[in-house]
């Protein structure tokens, strides 16, 4: 995670960032503007399409080596009635550690999800072959780690996709979208291994609220995800689309579609319809894919791979601070987190009349067993306060540091409540409450917005006072100019 601490370095990496993966993002905007969403920027964990703009960024004042008579890939999906061709090599850049055995296995690849490409769309080909460059020279240490890491979720994720008669490949798109990382935060506020946007993860059934983040939940997400792309394949009627319209909305590709009138996705590299990030995703996806199925092959070897995700599940009916589920379970706090990735907070959802939590491994007995002796007062902390007369949530928000929206969630009410002198609502426990990422985001929001609403007000009254001041001046002038059209006259 990378938090703002005020370095110039930080945020002008962040605006050189997003200036060239979203040319639109700088279009219009002062240095101001841009320079305050860039800082959103520096507080999100870099996800996997980030840190490649980075990586495009540093290398792109260096020209890279381009191998003489590179053949073009050969057609990855047969036509109706045609012979599929073996595909060709992708040469590694000469000076780089790669043996010629590992540059003849780009030769052996076997294209994902059946997506076709024509063997003279130079562009396209150029595109996948760059992909794979990226990943087993640029970023090889980097995509080690997320090649480790995605065997704690492949299999489980494997499931689910076959449960809802999905490709298998797909499993493989977390790798381009986050790295396998359940804590990924994107500048636009994506989150969790499938980077859903807040929007489209409520369309399919992910809950997003002041307790819990369903986004970040390796199951959940992917039972979510999983739908999201069996609707878009059937919008578009091809992988290739659907992937990009995961990555861009499907509105953006279908426009794209509509402007250049075409049908597929290779056909848009060589339009401005699409940001440069949704031309990468396609390839990125191509050979991320066929890289994680073989990894040996592309010189990923002696990898570390992670433990599966595998839990106990024990559902709770009373609201339980995760400090005392961590010590009935005889583990940590951060074990639970990690099993729990959704939960936001210091305990489980209050607001729930049940909630399933997740334990590591032949835990449930002996959790159950130690929870029981425990008083129930002592299962869920929170600090009591007593509304004094004319108090209102604002108030109490101001005296205590705590933002209204917390004090709402956490008292389960609409904010539309009166408070009365002698009420007791509830506080969230010192030193076991903290804003987490989606938290701050939200607050620097709501700075900016406020900040551009006073500057807007006090140019608005800048200018209605420069237009007085003048419009008296023009009277005076408009009065001695009549006079002496009158002398004249005379």
């Amino acid at each position: 995670m990378r938090m703002f601490d005020g370095l110039r370095g930080i945020v002008l990496f962040s605006l050189m960032s997003f200036c060239i993966i979203q040319p639109a993002f700088c279009a219009g905007n002062g240095p101001s503007d841009i320079i305050a969403k860039a800082l959103d920027t520096a507080v999100a964990v870099e996800t996997p399409q980030s840190q490649l703009v980075k990586e495009q960024v540093q290398t792109s004042q260096v020209k890279p080596h381009e191998p003489a008579a590179t053949p073009p890939m050969t057609q990855l999906e047969p036509q109706a009635g045609a012979t599929p061709t073996a595909p060709p090599a992708v040469l590694v850049p000469a000076g780089n550690s790669a043996t010629l055995a590992e540059q003849n296995a780009f030769s052996n690849r076997t294209p994902p999800l059946s997506i076709s490409v024509s063997p003279t769309d130079k562009k396209a080909n150029q595109a996948i072959e760059r992909s794979f460059s990226l990943y087993t020279i640029n970023l090889k240490k980097r995509f080690s780690l997320w090649l480790e890491r995605s065997a704690r979720y492949l299999e489980i994720m494997k499931d689910i996709l076959k449960e809802k008669g999905m490709p298998e490949d797909l499993v493989f798109l977390p790798i381009v979208e986050s790295g396998f990382n359940t804590k990924a935060y994107s500048p636009a506020r994506a989150a969790g291994p499938w980077q859903f946007i807040a929007g489209t993860a409520k369309r399919y059934g992910l809950v997003i609220d002041w307790w819990r983040d369903e986004r970040k939940d390796p199951v959940k997400s992917t039972i979510a995800a999983a739908d999201y792309l069996k609707d878009l394949h059937d919008m578009f009627g091809s992988w290739s689309l659907a992937l990009a319209a995961y990555n861009a909305g499907e509105g953006r590709i279908a426009k794209a579609l509509r402007r250049t009138d075409s049908d597929n996705f290779w056909s848009l590299l060589g339009t401005s319809q699409i940001r440069q990030e949704t031309k990468d995703y396609v390839p990125h996806f191509i050979a991320a894919t066929i890289i994680a199925n073989t990894p040996e092959e592309y010189g990923f070897r002696d990898l570390i791979y992670h433990e599966p995700f595998e839990y106990d599940e024990v559902t709770l009916f009373v609201p339980v601070d995760l400090e005392v589920i961590a010590k009935c379970a005889g583990t940590s706090s951060d074990k639970i987190r990690e099993l729990n990735p959704e939960l936001r907070r210091w305990s489980t959802p209050p607001n729930l009349s049940e909630y399933t939590l997740r334990l590591p491994v032949d835990t449930a007995d002996a959790f159950i067993e130690n929870l029981s002796n425990i008083p129930d007062e002592k299962l869920f902390s929170y600090e009591t306060y007593t509304v004094k007369k004319n108090e209102t949530l604002k108030k109490i928000a101001s005296k205590s540091g705590v933002p209204v929206n917390t004090i709402l969630a956490l008292n389960s009410l609409a904010g539309i409540e009166r408070l009365s002198a002698g009420e007791k609502i509830k506080l969230p426990p010192q030193g076991k409450s903290f804003a987490d990422i989606d938290d701050k985001m939200t607050a620097r929001k709501a700075s900016l917005k406020v900040s551009k609403v006073s500057k807007k007000s006090t140019k608005s009254h800048s200018k209605v006072a420069k237009k007085g001041s003048k419009s008296k001046a023009d009277k005076v002038a408009k009065g001695k100019s009549r006079s002496r059209t009158k002398t004249r006259r005379a």
